[in-house]
């Protein structure tokens, strides 16, 4: 059953901001009823739920406008040219991402450490 965009925000628990974004980024091609009212099918719910899985892991829009067409509504994969490439590409990203902030992190906490160490009150030898 066809439903607005309250309705389908409701649904997925995102706003209706983001959904008028994600048929902006060509994520979603709702129907336009003769008033104007975006109409959302089944198949948008399930959509919006694995654009917002995507991009939770990171990926960019342009990858998920290339990705989306590819999956079912159980998320897996189908055979599509070039997206298994760019799944890749954005896992190295991510990778590289990860130790980049594994350093960071590392030099934060020596910082840190180094720190508390010269604001540590003396104790007082007797």
């Amino acid at each position: 059953m066809p439903v607005l965009i309250g309705k389908l925000a409701e649904l997925t628990g995102t706003s209706e901001r983001l959904l008028r974004y994600y048929e902006r980024a060509g994520l979603l091609r709702p129907e336009r009823l003769p008033n104007g009212y975006r109409e959302y099918t089944r198949s948008d719910t399930a959509a919006v739920l694995r654009i917002r899985a995507l991009l939770a892991a990171g990926l960019p829009t342009r990858v998920i406008r290339q990705v989306l067409p590819c999956t079912t509504d159980e998320a897996a994969v189908q055979p599509c040219p070039g997206v298994l490439d760019a799944l890749r590409d954005q896992l190295d990203a991510l990778d590289r991402r990860a130790a980049e902030l594994a350093v960071a992190r590392e030099v934060l906490r020596e910082t840190i450490a180094g720190a508390e160490a010269r604001t540590a009150p003396a104790s007082t030898a007797r």
